[in-house]
């Protein structure tokens, strides 16, 4: 897939490069037009390349990822134009030569057929025109939905509904509702407004536990001073059960080695979860009990796979479960599912850490995303033998401060025993 969009981007771009040298545009003439042409063209595929084959921070490859699809969009509609325009050129090249025009000598004639079309015809604008106008619109396409996606769509909260079937489910869980949330990544917030309004959607909807799968900060504890008390109001009868993600330790801002400010940071973090009101699962489990049925909610520190940091024990989180008809795992990262957890009798795992790449189309039966060629699974509902993930895009955002086609997500779901 690489080496053929590899291939089909130069095509694009040598197609497009020498139809605007074509043209009377004085700046497409000149070196620095050609450097900063194949510069970035060269540049985008090597991030591309290194995005796909080594460990990078998710943000920075979120941001070649995104470039790469925007750019080829808009050199794709560019080369449509083109060819369009290429294919009328023809045509009245084609009319002359089997239709030319009378002439007394025939060296006249030829004479004709030769001669390239004209840059300015009688009728219509100049091929430089055209084409000037088009690239303008064509460069503008690609930035309003990224500009929409900031604007409106970045606290666009989106209620998903998912009915979760667990043919172990106890009767007296049938019918529960669970609401999850995850990567908040207050950080980047700059509405509490809209970040409120999210945080009351989910309330509305009453739900009798609230999972949160990590990430709830960039870098720093302190990032969240003045989102801890909206987030305080998530409440639900039978708890809220949160979980730490790879930005949550610190190792973006502090570096990977071990420091006493990197150690506080994180304790400060741990602080902040039991300050809201919410049980942190640091590789333990909760027993949930309803008259004299149970099930347990399982929760594991960071687990990924690549560069991600591999903290969380699921060994000892699943410790004192054994007899439990229903394990309920809250793992951040979606690639610890196929990594460890399909070995255990975990029958559902809750997960987030992809976003969906904040980019993409996503609708009741299809959905498609950068992220995909990242994750095996990246958004929704996965199910494979007596296991199940959920993937939760995120209720806020990094990197780009927006979203465009992937909403920010609360996830409700409803257990069933079949």
């Amino acid at each position: 897939m690489l080496q053929l969009n590899t291939v089909l981007l130069f095509i694009l771009d040598f197609y497009i490069f020498f139809a605007l040298r074509a043209t009377n545009i004085e700046f497409v003439k000149t070196k620095w037009f050609s450097y900063l042409w194949w510069g970035y063209s060269i540049s985008l595929l090597i991030g591309l390349f290194i995005s796909f084959q080594y460990s990078i921070p998710l943000m920075y490859r979120s941001i070649i990822l995104v470039a790469f699809f925007m750019t080829a969009v808009s050199k794709f509609i560019f080369a449509a134009v083109l060819i369009i325009d290429d294919i009328r050129r023809g045509g009245i090249w084609l009319s002359r030569l089997f239709s030319p025009k009378k002439v007394t000598h025939l060296e006249e004639n030829i004479e004709e057929l030769e001669k390239p079309l004209p840059e300015v015809p009688k009728n219509g604008i100049s091929r430089s025109e055209f084409l000037m106008k088009s690239g303008i619109l064509v460069a503008a396409l690609p930035m309003l939905p990224l500009a929409w996606g900031v604007i409106s769509t970045a606290y666009d909260y989106r209620i998903r509904r998912q009915k979760l079937v667990l043919p172990n489910l106890p009767k007296a869980f049938h019918g529960l509702k669970i609401a999850q949330i995850s990567d908040v990544h207050s950080g980047s917030f700059y509405n509490k407004k809209a970040v409120l309004g999210g945080v009351e959607m989910l309330l509305g909807e009453k739900p009798d536990m609230i999972f949160f799968t990590g990430d709830l900060v960039n870098n720093v504890a302190s990032e969240m001073r003045d989102y801890q008390d909206i987030f305080s109001k998530l409440h639900a009868d039978l708890g809220v059960f949160s979980t730490l993600g790879n930005h949550d330790y610190g190792d973006y801002y502090y570096g990977k080695e071990d420091s006493p400010a990197k150690r506080k940071n994180l304790q400060d973090v741990i602080d902040t979860h039991k300050v809201m009101g919410w049980d942190l699962l640091m590789d333990e489990n909760r027993t949930i009990k309803m008259g004299a049925d149970e099930l347990s909610i399982v929760g594991v520190q960071n687990w990924g796979t690549g560069r991600f940091p591999k903290k969380g024990d699921l060994k000892k989180a699943l410790m004192g479960t054994e007899e439990k008809p229903v394990k309920l795992l809250l793992s951040h990262d979606p690639s610890h599912w196929r990594a460890e957890v399909l070995n255990t009798d975990v029958d559902a795992m809750f997960a987030g850490h992809t976003h969906g790449m904040q980019f993409g189309v996503r609708g009741e039966n299809f959905q498609w995303s950068p992220a995909k060629y990242i994750y095996k699974e990246w958004a929704g509902l996965y199910k494979e033998g007596n296991s199940q993930l959920y993937v939760n895009t995120g209720y806020g955002f990094l990197g780009y401060p927006g979203r465009v086609g992937i909403a920010p997500e609360i996830t409700i779901f409803e257990l069933a025993a079949f």
